[in-house]
């Protein structure tokens, strides 16, 4: 790879999908690769995310793959298109762990397991002689030079031809990545976008009986509305409020609005698959039956087709409306305080990072030549799917093409 006989020594700081992308990348270039990792084994959040179920990415074509990147969505497409879905599916096809297209169009591994992939990517990376320390904390990063911290507190200083940071986000910190780097390179003057959650739950000040008796508790086939964006989904109510993949859909945008203006106001429709006026209907037609005391939970249960759960949600929003069709109007459209995100440890991945201005189309850190960058370092975020593992896969294979060009120079 250099110009002397020698092989080229390389460093790659954190050992999740970029970071062994890479690694991959490098070794089958012909690099000494090393991998450094804190934590005492590799990949965990990937190996996390696998108890659901790997999700890959997703089968839809570019033209609404991409747009799923927001205003990163151009700066990633380089990356995402030399290693796309199809190629992702592919590479995991090599290493024997063949794919299918679920009902939503997200893409998982036959097994549904992550470990059998991890598995065969780590024997792969074994072979193409890549080398791995675990337990072993980045300490500071230089051009060429890099300094660790064993878990004896041993402090060791490294120099490499070249460095990848694949540190990650924030979220998840047990998992191994806590967002430490942040202030290391800010110190050296890259400008870095606040950490913070994405895909997470959201806070709302719910009344003591909302936290108390239904906390845990399924919201299903809802529709949520916010700033333009409509989705159909579930929910979980939490003490603090509320989880899931619909919530997580438009987490972003909540976020930010909770942010400028100190809370967001999150629209459901309980009901989404019945129309006002029909729902009115069975509403007094249960309420013409009532005999005997029965309560308005019966009626939204057996009329509006409410759950327990659902109803107390309804009444979250202020007393009930006296006619059915009010009644029904306010199932159709829930207001929903939003007051804040749920911690950006408890977030499936995170927002902010290191802004594209400081890296090269190679993302190699302008300030710092020779060292790279990959995955949720940088600032992007998107929505779960298989977005997220698909751009971190991509961006560590980039970063693995970036790191082999700057050593031929």
């Amino acid at each position: 790879m250099s110009k002397n006989s020698e092989k080229s020594r390389v460093a790659i700081i954190g050992g999740g999908p970029s970071g062994l992308m890479a690694a991959e990348v490098l070794g089958q270039a012909g690099a000494d690769v090393t991998i450094f990792d804190r934590m005492p084994s590799l990949a965990r959040k990937l190996l996390l995310a696998g108890r659901g179920g790997l999700n890959l990415t997703h089968s839809e074509g570019m033209q609404d793959f991409l747009p799923r990147y927001g205003a990163a969505a151009e700066r990633l497409a380089p990356a995402i298109e030399a290693l796309d879905p199809d190629a992702l599916r592919a590479w995991s096809a090599q290493l024997g762990e063949d794919t299918f297209v679920g009902s939503s169009g997200r893409v998982f591994p036959k097994s549904f397991k992550a470990s059998p992939l991890l598995r065969a990517f780590l024997r792969r990376l074994g072979d193409l002689g890549v080398q791995v320390r675990t337990r072993c904390a980045l300490k500071s990063v230089s051009s060429g030079s890099l300094t660790i911290e064993t878990f004896e507190g041993v402090e060791e200083t490294h120099q490499f031809d070249a460095i990848v940071l694949a540190l990650g986000g924030a979220s998840w910190p047990r998992m191994g990545s806590d967002g430490g780097w942040t202030q290391m390179l800010a110190d050296q003057g890259i400008a870095i976008s606040p950490l913070r959650p994405a895909n997470c739950g959201m806070m709302v000040n719910w009344s003591q009986t909302m936290r108390e008796r239904f906390a845990g508790a399924p919201l299903k086939n809802l529709a949520l509305s916010f700033g333009g964006q409509h989705i159909r989904g579930e929910a979980i109510i939490t003490q603090g409020g509320l989880e899931g993949g619909a919530i997580y859909a438009l987490s972003g945008a909540l976020r930010e609005e909770v942010g400028a203006q100190g809370f967001a106001t999150l629209r459901i429709d309980l009901r989404p698959d019945m129309n006002e006026t029909a729902l009115a209907r069975k509403i007094e037609a249960a309420r013409q039956g009532r005999s005997g005391g029965q309560s308005i939970s019966n009626v939204l249960r057996k009329g509006a087709g409410l759950s327990p759960a659902a109803a107390s949600l309804l009444r979250e929003a202020g007393p009930l409306p006296v006619s059915a069709q009010d009644i029904a109007a306010r199932i159709k459209d829930v207001p929903v305080r939003i007051i804040g995100t749920a911690p950006i440890a408890r977030a499936i991945s995170t927002a902010g990072g290191i802004a594209f201005a400081e890296v090269d189309e190679n993302f190699m850190l302008k300030r710092l030549p020779g060292v790279f960058v990959a995955g949720e370092m940088l600032d992007w975020e998107a929505p779960t799917g298989g977005y997220l593992l698909q751009a971190c896969f991509a961006t560590g294979a980039a970063a693995g093409r970036g790191v082999a060009a700057f050593l031929k120079t």
